[in-house]
């Protein structure tokens, strides 16, 4: 997997392509549908699969904070596009520069002068350039004059519904972990690296590992019970608060993790956690005694959830088995099917204590 920041890295190398472009927040079922599509192509002709992804995404240039939250950061986009056989991901800076680009001069500087596209995989609804002139047909009309095929993509649905970054994020915001997990086409997950905080749990008995999160990968707000991974393998049951922290008052959002039943030291590892089901929304305790009594509430709702959905657990160091012929994974890193995801959250206050829960966009924006 090749990551190309920019076009002035672009080499002789890279040109001669199948390609496809679009944000790819998620990289879910839809997405791996058109990437089917690429690769149908690629090796029919013989060449590498390039996705184009901008960064900052269009929506976050034009709307800023009121743009819709990410499913993905760049780094895991960019990861999962290599799980699904990408070859190649052209980043390019959205900015002043390329929005000012009239569709032509996009077509002429990103794809033919660029890649060299040999054939261009896109939604026949695509719109693109300063003008908005840039849409499907125009792809196939100066297709047609420089040698590159242009195919639209196929629709996929679920449940007899397109499948989306929207209708995702919607999922996630209502609790219904089990229908995302269907749409994305594995669980969903947060993660990052563990820091030293205020420390705060400790002193009523309930340590956290803190992973701070970027403010736009927040499509969660609220506590959760959770599944953590430890680097060794061991998925743990714990509760989790993911947000600002209300009444402590944290100047960045952070993922605040409190594992059952473990003793051990995690700053510096980096964890995966897996929300199961949301408990309820952040809220503003005015007390500290308040808040430990319903830091203890969400412990007992949380280790219930678990006692009542099983949940397998692989011991420390346990290896990743593979099936010969299948490819199917066993107990370990990927064994996702052990996750007890919820299909609505466990109470109605973990709906409505949080105005900030996630309001939908009203298009998809992936």
């Amino acid at each position: 997997m090749q990551v190309i920041r920019g076009l002035h890295n672009l080499r002789d190398e890279h040109r001669g392509c199948v390609a496809t472009i679009g944000n790819f927040d998620g990289v879910h079922r839809g997405h791996q549908a058109i990437l089917d599509q690429c690769r149908e192509q690629a090796a029919k002709l013989q060449l590498p699969v390039t996705v184009v992804v901008f960064e900052p995404q269009p929506r976050e240039f034009f709307a800023g904070d009121q743009a819709p939250p990410r499913l993905t950061l760049l780094r895991d986009k960019v990861r999962l596009l290599g799980e699904a056989g990408v070859e190649r991901v052209l980043c390019l800076p959205f900015n002043d520069a390329l929005r000012g680009l009239t569709a032509e001069a996009f077509i002429e500087k990103v794809l033919i002068d660029g890649l060299g596209v040999r054939h261009l995989v896109v939604g026949d609804d695509f719109r693109f350039g300063c003008d908005r002139r840039g849409d499907f047909h125009l792809l196939a009309e100066v297709g047609e004059r420089h040698g590159f095929s242009v195919e639209h993509t196929r629709t996929f649905t679920v449940d007899d519904d397109r499948v989306s970054s929207t209708r995702i994020r919607t999922l996630l915001a209502s609790g219904n972990f089990d229908a995302a997990a269907r749409l994305l086409g594995r669980p969903y997950r947060l993660g990052g690296r563990v820091v030293a905080d205020q420390k705060l749990g400790r002193t009523i008995g309930v340590p956290t590992a803190n992973l701070p999160q970027p403010v736009r990968s927040l499509a969660l707000h609220g506590v959760y019970a959770v599944v953590t991974e430890l680097p060794d393998g061991r998925r743990l049951p714990g509760v989790a608060n993911i947000g600002w922290r209300p009444s402590v008052g944290s100047t960045r959002p952070v993922l605040e993790v409190h594992l059952f039943d473990f003793d051990g030291d995690l700053y510096g590892q980096r964890l995966r956690v897996f929300p199961c089901a949301k408990l309820r929304g952040e809220v503003k305790f005015e007390h500290f005694d308040a808040l430990k009594q319903q830091i203890g509430a969400d412990q007992r709702r949380a280790r219930a959830y678990f006692a009542e959905h099983t949940l397998q657990r692989p011991e420390a160091g346990a290896s990743v088995s593979q099936h010969p012929e299948t490819g199917a994974q066993g107990p370990g890193l990927n064994n996702d099917d052990s996750l007890p995801l919820a299909s609505a959250p466990l109470a109605r206050e973990a709906v409505t204590s949080d105005s900030s829960a996630g309001t939908p966009a009203d298009h998809d924006d992936g």
